[in-house]
């Protein structure tokens, strides 16, 4: 079965073809600046050289429309028409707690997603565009909705309820949700399957660790509390957002900078985390060269990052009373070696250390742990794309 994996962005839109027979990705690319001038679509074929063009894309309907002529290219495309696409599987950021899992798409489903827009403002409305989108140009083709939420759906109440007033979540569903679910799911299943257990049998702890970054305890297979909340702005220290902080600090910032509190979420969103803390970048790879170069606020960054990631790592020990994998995952988990030989400076009372030698590996599978610790510490690289391809072809077969 030859699968069509779709993740929008407000002006973005991210695809894989896979194969799901294989698990090949057959081509892959980048809707970028859609709605924005000068718009772009990067596409590259399995084992072909990457193509960038530029060309007006006012919605997403048209940068579907560009996904689908460059997979049906007679020249650089990998199937010969439409009738090749076997089904369509969409990233949801927000489910809700409509969601527990993923579903086939029908007019139900829509009107589901739609009520949990203000959920997720920038998000859900630019899924269900993506979605209309390929429903107009693929007509009968069936698709799929993975939710981000729906892992974290099994976490009890004492995990997921804030301290405040019991109405607001009976009226507006104020809650933790969590995000980044789909991966999580993924290298929780991956790290078991690695160490040859049964992931029912163990109690991980994941630390999805990119741009956006978000820690769950895993207990027997289920999502039992994650870092992320409402939004994703809860949790981590992040690439541009902040993170746990004071509440306060919204209203003080905003009566000090004299803005409204919305103009305060967005610093707190676009303009904070490493970025605002270093005055370096949002890409840990920059932070990391001026680390290395002695500036300070770069130092200063790494180490509050890793120090609030080893605090959420503690705290999930003790939600499950108990670990037997920590898993490190994404761009920085999988590839910034200095951040996870930080976080493990401060784990050495769980009797693991991590191999300096290994802990150089980036991007591959791999324990790091002394053979025999007690709790075993990973790389384990996420692949959100298959994992939605998986969930995809498990409803429509």
């Amino acid at each position: 079965m030859n699968v069509l994996v779709i993740n929008c962005g407000s002006s973005s839109l991210k695809y894989q073809f896979i194969n799901s027979d294989t698990e090949e990705v057959m081509a892959k690319g980048l809707c970028e600046r859609i709605g924005i001038e000068n718009s772009q679509i990067t596409y590259q074929p399995k084992d072909g050289d990457k193509d960038i063009t530029l060309v007006d894309m006012p919605d997403h309907t048209k940068a579907v429309e560009m996904v689908i002529k460059k997979l049906t290219d007679p020249e650089i495309g990998v199937v010969s028409s439409l009738d090749e696409i076997d089904a369509v599987g969409h990233r949801i950021v927000h489910g809700g707690e409509k969601f527990a899992t993923s579903v086939i798409i029908d007019d139900e489903v829509m009107k589901a997603i739609e009520e949990c827009n203000d959920l997720a403002p920038l998000h859900n409305p630019a899924n269900l565009i993506g979605i209309n989108s390929c429903k107009a140009l693929m007509p009968g083709v069936p698709m799929v909705a993975v939710f981000d939420t729906a892992f974290h759906q099994t976490m009890p109440p004492k995990a997921f309820l804030y301290g405040v007033p019991y109405d607001y979540y009976e009226k507006f569903k104020v809650r933790r949700y969590g995000f980044h679910g789909t991966s999580h799911d993924f290298v929780s299943a991956e790290a078991a399957k690695f160490l040859g257990k049964d992931r029912k049998d163990l109690k991980i702890i994941v630390c999805h660790l990119g741009n956006g970054a978000s820690i769950s305890a895993v207990k027997n297979g289920q999502s039992v509390d994650t870092s992320m909340g409402l939004t994703p702005l809860e949790g981590l220290i992040m690439g541009t957002r902040s993170g746990d902080l004071d509440p306060a600090i919204v209203t003080f910032l905003a009566q000090k900078l004299n803005v409204p509190t919305d103009e305060v979420i967005n610093i707190l969103n676009k303009k904070s985390g490493v970025l605002g803390l270093s005055k370096v970048s949002s890409d840990f790879r920059d932070i990391e060269k001026a680390y290395n170069e002695g500036n300070e606020l770069a130092k200063i960054a790494l180490e509050t990052y890793s120090y609030r990631v080893a605090k959420y790592i503690g705290s999930y020990v003790a939600a499950m009373n108990g670990v037997d994998v920590i898993a490190y995952t994404a761009g920085v988990g999988e590839n910034t070696a200095i951040v996870r030989a930080m976080i493990a400076e401060y784990l050495k009372y769980l009797g693991t250390n991590i191999d300096p030698e290994k802990n150089k590996i980036r991007g591959e599978i791999v324990e790091l742990s002394d053979p025999g610790s007690k709790v075993v510490t990973m790389i384990v690289p996420t692949n959100e794309e298959l994992a939605i391809c998986r969930e995809t072809v498990r409803l429509v077969k």
